[in-house]
């Protein structure tokens, strides 16, 4: 009789201890569910890997507007520049992967980067989650007036007849690339000259100092509206609503180019799922806001739209796409 109450007591205790853990392990699983499903419940940092007034900066902060009214909750940028966007990607990269640290990154910093700086501590294609593709600039390709080409074809006649120098605003970044994926297209040559920023060549661009650029497009339209610039294509696969009547490079004479600079939301990638799925769909929401999208295009972009799995898959295609240029031109910065 006392063996049998003894064991119907250890019986009891190992159910009362079962239950315990159970609740131990479930209880903090319900407490993430629900904060996943109230989310965001405190202020957001949006880390611009850029300065202040860059292109990135500005569309980060009309995305941040909008989905703080939405939200009634803060969405705080910051801006973390340096060594190319990897700064300010490298602290998003180490935060918490809990929804509360994001990062406004762009083609540079999350397609380039990895094969253009081989040293970073920091893998941008497994460090972050692609969450929405905001928005895409194109740029122009420009030409002094003193050149005589006024369309692609013309161009591509006068690189391999003469020694033109191209400006861009730095080694690396989507000005430059776009000229080494023309001229590695189009079998042609010129010299790179770098800059400390996209519109510093202008000056130099305009009294023919260099010859060729491919610029930022809100950059450069005033310069092309007034005669001082010459505009002979786009890099963009659609022309652009502010140049209507400028051709892409690909229908001008060089097939199957493009390159668009895209800027993008991303979280750390251990951000669950369920978070990561809301920010999608709510940036989705108000980018097909009409009025979001106008602040977007004053800033000469153009909203994206699509899935998360689709902006997935473009990451990982526009990563492919310049590791290659990069290594055929022998592009390395340390």
């Amino acid at each position: 009789m006392f063996m049998q109450t003894r064991r119907k007591a250890v019986l009891a205790a190992g159910l009362a201890m079962a239950g315990a853990l159970t609740l131990a392990t479930t209880a903090p699983a319900q407490a993430a569910d629900a904060a996943q499903a109230q989310y965001p419940t405190k202020p957001i940092r949006l880390i611009v890997p850029f300065g202040p007034g860059s292109v990135t900066d500005q569309l980060a902060r009309v995305l941040a507007s909008a989905l703080s009214e939405k939200w009634g909750q803060s969405i705080i940028v910051e801006n973390k520049a340096g060594a190319g966007g990897n700064i300010g990607a490298g602290f998003v990269a180490e935060s918490a992967p809990d929804g509360y640290t994001l990062l406004m990154g762009a083609a540079s910093t999350n397609a380039i980067n990895p094969s253009l700086y081989p040293n970073l501590k920091f893998d941008p294609m497994k460090a972050f989650v692609p969450v929405a593709n905001v928005a895409s600039v194109t740029n122009v390709l420009v030409v002094n007036p003193q050149v005589k080409a006024r369309d692609v074809k013309g161009l591509i006649e006068e690189l391999k007849a003469n020694n033109y120098s191209y400006a861009s605003g730095g080694a690396g970044g989507s000005q430059h690339l776009s000229a080494e994926l023309f001229k590695s297209m189009s079998k042609t040559d010129m010299v790179h000259i770098p800059y400390k920023g996209g519109a510093e060549p202008l000056p130099d661009l305009m009294s023919n100092r260099v010859q060729v650029m491919f610029c930022n497009l809100p950059v450069c339209l005033p310069h092309i509206q007034a005669g001082k610039l010459v505009a002979l294509g786009v890099t963009s696969t659609q022309r652009s609503p502010l140049l209507p009547k400028v051709p892409t490079i690909a229908e001008a004479g060089l097939p199957g180019y493009s390159v668009d600079g895209w800027f993008a939301l991303f979280a750390p990638a251990k951000v669950p799922a369920a978070i990561v799925a809301r920010l999608h769909d709510e940036t989705a929401q108000v980018l097909a806001s009409p009025a979001v999208a106008e602040q977007i295009r004053r800033q000469g972009a153009e909203p994206n739209t699509g899935s998360q799995a689709d902006f997935a898959k473009f990451v990982q295609a526009e990563h492919d796409k310049w590791a290659k240029v990069i290594k055929d031109a022998n592009i390395r910065i340390e």
